[in-house]
Protein backbone atom coordinates (compact mmCIF):
# COMPACT_ATOMS: atom_id res chain seq x y z
CA UNK A 1 0.00 0.00 0.00
CA UNK A 2 2.96 2.23 1.27
CA UNK A 3 4.94 1.75 -2.34
CA UNK A 4 1.65 2.29 -4.61
CA UNK A 5 0.72 5.52 -2.76
CA UNK A 6 4.56 6.97 -3.51
CA UNK A 7 4.12 5.97 -6.90
CA UNK A 8 1.58 7.83 -7.01
CA UNK A 9 2.93 10.46 -5.20
CA UNK A 10 5.80 10.32 -8.46
CA UNK A 11 3.62 10.58 -11.13
CA UNK A 12 1.88 13.55 -9.81
CA UNK A 13 5.37 15.19 -9.38
CA UNK A 14 6.20 14.22 -12.28
CA UNK A 15 2.88 15.46 -13.88
CA UNK A 16 3.15 19.24 -11.78
CA UNK A 17 7.26 19.32 -12.77
CA UNK A 18 6.13 19.29 -16.60
CA UNK A 19 5.69 23.22 -16.91
CA UNK A 20 8.86 23.83 -16.09
CA UNK A 21 10.29 22.35 -18.90
CA UNK A 22 9.36 25.65 -20.52
CA UNK A 23 11.98 27.45 -18.83
CA UNK A 24 14.24 24.51 -18.55
CA UNK A 25 14.79 24.10 -21.50
CA UNK A 26 15.58 27.65 -23.27
CA UNK A 27 17.76 27.76 -19.85
CA UNK A 28 19.92 25.09 -20.67
CA UNK A 29 20.34 25.63 -24.01
CA UNK A 30 21.46 29.14 -23.22
CA UNK A 31 23.99 27.97 -20.86
CA UNK A 32 25.21 25.77 -23.58
CA UNK A 33 25.54 28.12 -26.12
CA UNK A 34 27.10 30.60 -23.54
CA UNK A 35 29.66 27.94 -22.36
CA UNK A 36 30.80 26.97 -25.91
CA UNK A 37 30.93 30.72 -26.88
CA UNK A 38 33.80 31.30 -23.90
CA UNK A 39 35.51 28.45 -25.10
CA UNK A 40 34.64 25.40 -23.26
CA UNK A 41 34.12 21.86 -24.94
CA UNK A 42 30.82 20.18 -25.53
CA UNK A 43 31.79 17.84 -22.76
CA UNK A 44 32.79 20.85 -20.07
CA UNK A 45 30.13 22.37 -20.72
CA UNK A 46 28.00 19.32 -20.05
CA UNK A 47 29.66 18.45 -17.70
CA UNK A 48 28.93 21.94 -15.83
CA UNK A 49 25.59 21.11 -15.98
CA UNK A 50 25.89 17.72 -14.10
CA UNK A 51 28.54 18.59 -11.28
CA UNK A 52 27.13 21.85 -10.52
CA UNK A 53 22.95 21.54 -11.41
CA UNK A 54 22.18 25.26 -10.81
CA UNK A 55 22.00 27.47 -13.71
CA UNK A 56 22.34 30.71 -11.90
CA UNK A 57 25.31 29.92 -10.02
CA UNK A 58 26.68 28.73 -13.51
CA UNK A 59 26.24 31.39 -15.16
CA UNK A 60 28.17 33.70 -13.04
CA UNK A 61 30.96 31.76 -12.77
CA UNK A 62 31.18 31.51 -16.39
CA UNK A 63 30.52 35.19 -16.65
CA UNK A 64 33.31 36.49 -14.05
CA UNK A 65 35.81 33.56 -15.35
CA UNK A 66 35.34 35.70 -18.70
CA UNK A 67 35.56 38.95 -17.33
CA UNK A 68 39.24 38.18 -15.88
CA UNK A 69 37.68 38.09 -12.28
CA UNK A 70 40.51 36.08 -9.98
CA UNK A 71 39.29 32.82 -9.54
CA UNK A 72 38.65 33.30 -5.51
CA UNK A 73 36.39 36.09 -6.68
CA UNK A 74 34.33 33.30 -8.96
CA UNK A 75 34.13 30.78 -6.27
CA UNK A 76 32.53 33.26 -3.52
CA UNK A 77 30.07 34.73 -6.26
CA UNK A 78 28.94 31.77 -7.45
CA UNK A 79 28.90 30.41 -3.24
CA UNK A 80 27.08 33.47 -2.55
CA UNK A 81 23.99 32.94 -5.43
CA UNK A 82 23.53 29.15 -3.99
CA UNK A 83 23.20 30.58 -0.43
CA UNK A 84 19.50 29.99 -1.20
CA UNK A 85 20.45 26.17 -1.30
CA UNK A 86 21.28 26.10 2.31
CA UNK A 87 17.83 27.62 3.29
CA UNK A 88 16.04 25.55 0.91
CA UNK A 89 17.68 22.50 2.87
CA UNK A 90 16.85 24.09 6.06
CA UNK A 91 13.07 24.12 5.05
CA UNK A 92 13.24 20.65 3.65
CA UNK A 93 14.57 19.29 6.71
CA UNK A 94 11.40 18.62 8.46
CA UNK A 95 9.59 16.74 5.17
CA UNK A 96 12.27 14.77 3.76
CA UNK A 97 14.90 14.53 6.66
CA UNK A 98 14.02 11.38 8.32
CA UNK A 99 14.23 10.12 4.72
CA UNK A 100 17.34 6.85 4.14
CA UNK A 101 20.75 8.71 3.89
CA UNK A 102 21.23 7.43 0.07
CA UNK A 103 17.43 9.25 -0.28
CA UNK A 104 18.88 12.25 0.88
CA UNK A 105 22.30 12.03 -1.37
CA UNK A 106 19.99 12.46 -4.19
CA UNK A 107 17.42 14.58 -2.48
CA UNK A 108 20.52 16.99 -2.00
CA UNK A 109 21.54 16.71 -5.15
CA UNK A 110 19.01 17.43 -6.92
CA UNK A 111 17.79 20.65 -4.73
CA UNK A 112 17.45 22.98 -7.02
CA UNK A 113 14.76 26.17 -7.23
CA UNK A 114 12.11 24.03 -9.39
CA UNK A 115 12.55 21.17 -7.04
CA UNK A 116 12.29 23.11 -3.74
CA UNK A 117 8.93 25.41 -5.06
CA UNK A 118 6.93 22.78 -6.48
CA UNK A 119 7.89 20.34 -3.29
CA UNK A 120 7.12 23.13 -0.50
CA UNK A 121 3.99 24.50 -1.79
CA UNK A 122 2.85 20.39 -2.42
CA UNK A 123 3.99 19.44 1.46
CA UNK A 124 1.89 22.77 2.68
CA UNK A 125 -1.10 22.07 0.71
CA UNK A 126 -1.14 18.47 1.99
CA UNK A 127 0.25 17.95 5.58
CA UNK A 128 -0.73 14.83 6.07
CA UNK A 129 1.53 13.06 3.56
CA UNK A 130 3.65 10.42 4.13
CA UNK A 131 7.41 10.38 4.30
CA UNK A 132 7.39 7.76 1.21
CA UNK A 133 4.63 10.25 -0.45
CA UNK A 134 6.61 13.50 -0.17
CA UNK A 135 10.39 11.42 -0.94
CA UNK A 136 8.15 10.10 -4.37
CA UNK A 137 6.71 13.57 -5.15
CA UNK A 138 9.95 15.01 -4.87
CA UNK A 139 12.26 12.91 -7.11
CA UNK A 140 8.74 12.80 -9.37
CA UNK A 141 9.45 16.68 -9.81
CA UNK A 142 12.97 16.57 -10.41
CA UNK A 143 12.22 14.09 -13.48
CA UNK A 144 11.48 16.72 -15.45
CA UNK A 145 13.47 18.89 -14.42
CA UNK A 146 16.70 17.79 -14.20
CA UNK A 147 17.83 15.63 -16.53
CA UNK A 148 16.34 17.77 -19.81
CA UNK A 149 18.96 20.59 -18.03
CA UNK A 150 21.53 18.18 -18.53
CA UNK A 151 19.97 17.52 -22.52
CA UNK A 152 19.32 20.97 -23.22
CA UNK A 153 22.67 21.94 -22.55
CA UNK A 154 24.31 19.42 -24.51
CA UNK A 155 21.89 20.69 -27.49
CA UNK A 156 22.66 24.38 -26.50
CA UNK A 157 26.56 23.18 -26.70
CA UNK A 158 26.10 21.52 -30.15
CA UNK A 159 24.05 24.35 -32.37
CA UNK A 160 26.30 26.87 -31.02
CA UNK A 161 26.12 29.89 -32.60
CA UNK A 162 23.62 27.81 -35.29
CA UNK A 163 20.75 29.17 -32.73
CA UNK A 164 19.25 32.59 -34.07
CA UNK A 165 19.30 35.76 -31.43
CA UNK A 166 16.04 36.16 -32.25
CA UNK A 167 14.76 33.56 -30.73
CA UNK A 168 16.01 35.50 -27.34
CA UNK A 169 16.68 32.33 -25.40
CA UNK A 170 17.77 34.52 -22.05
CA UNK A 171 13.88 35.28 -21.89
CA UNK A 172 13.66 31.97 -19.22
CA UNK A 173 15.82 33.49 -16.64
CA UNK A 174 13.68 36.31 -15.28
CA UNK A 175 10.88 34.71 -15.97
CA UNK A 176 12.10 31.15 -14.28
CA UNK A 177 12.81 33.19 -11.09
CA UNK A 178 9.49 35.58 -10.84
CA UNK A 179 7.59 32.22 -11.20
CA UNK A 180 8.73 30.77 -8.73
CA UNK A 181 9.16 33.34 -6.46
CA UNK A 182 5.90 35.31 -6.81
CA UNK A 183 3.84 32.08 -5.30
CA UNK A 184 6.71 32.08 -2.13
CA UNK A 185 6.21 35.64 -0.66
CA UNK A 186 3.30 34.78 1.57
CA UNK A 187 4.54 36.36 4.59
CA UNK A 188 5.99 40.01 5.75
CA UNK A 189 9.16 38.50 6.13
CA UNK A 190 9.81 37.31 2.67
CA UNK A 191 8.59 40.88 1.04
CA UNK A 192 10.70 42.45 3.03
CA UNK A 193 13.74 39.80 2.04
CA UNK A 194 13.07 39.90 -1.55
CA UNK A 195 12.49 43.77 -1.54
CA UNK A 196 15.80 44.31 0.42
CA UNK A 197 17.83 42.08 -1.84
CA UNK A 198 16.32 44.04 -4.67
CA UNK A 199 17.08 47.32 -3.52
CA UNK A 200 20.38 46.95 -2.43
CA UNK A 201 21.58 44.84 -5.28
CA UNK A 202 20.63 47.80 -7.76
CA UNK A 203 22.07 50.13 -5.60
CA UNK A 204 25.63 48.26 -5.28
CA UNK A 205 25.16 47.58 -9.01
CA UNK A 206 28.39 48.98 -9.43
CA UNK A 207 30.12 47.36 -7.67
CA UNK A 208 32.50 45.16 -9.76
CA UNK A 209 32.70 41.40 -10.86
CA UNK A 210 29.14 41.72 -9.88
CA UNK A 211 29.62 42.05 -6.29
CA UNK A 212 26.28 43.82 -6.04
CA UNK A 213 24.21 40.20 -6.16
CA UNK A 214 26.39 39.26 -2.88
CA UNK A 215 25.55 42.80 -1.12
CA UNK A 216 22.13 42.17 -1.84
CA UNK A 217 21.73 38.51 -1.08
CA UNK A 218 23.41 38.74 2.78
CA UNK A 219 21.28 42.08 3.21
CA UNK A 220 17.93 40.34 2.27
CA UNK A 221 18.78 37.54 4.49
CA UNK A 222 19.26 39.40 7.13
CA UNK A 223 16.57 42.06 6.51
CA UNK A 224 13.90 39.03 6.54
CA UNK A 225 15.57 37.07 9.62
CA UNK A 226 15.19 40.84 11.22
CA UNK A 227 11.66 40.75 10.83
CA UNK A 228 10.61 37.33 11.50
CA UNK A 229 11.77 38.17 14.89
CA UNK A 230 10.10 41.78 15.35
CA UNK A 231 6.60 39.80 14.00
CA UNK A 232 7.71 36.90 16.42
CA UNK A 233 7.91 39.45 19.65
CA UNK A 234 5.35 41.45 18.41
CA UNK A 235 3.03 38.24 18.68
CA UNK A 236 4.19 37.14 22.70
CA UNK A 237 3.17 40.78 23.32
Amino acid sequence: MAGTQAMSSYWRGLRDGLPFLIMVFPFGMLFGVVATESGLSISEAVSFSVVVIAGAAQFTALQLLNEGAPTLVALASALAVNMRMAMYSASLTPHLGPAPLWQRVFISYFLVDQTYAGSILEFDRRPRMTLSEKVGYFFGLATPICPPWYFATWLGAVLGSAIPTELGLDFAVPIAFLAMIAPMLRTPAHKVAAATAVGLALAFAWLPYNLGLIVGGVGGMMAGARTELMLERRART
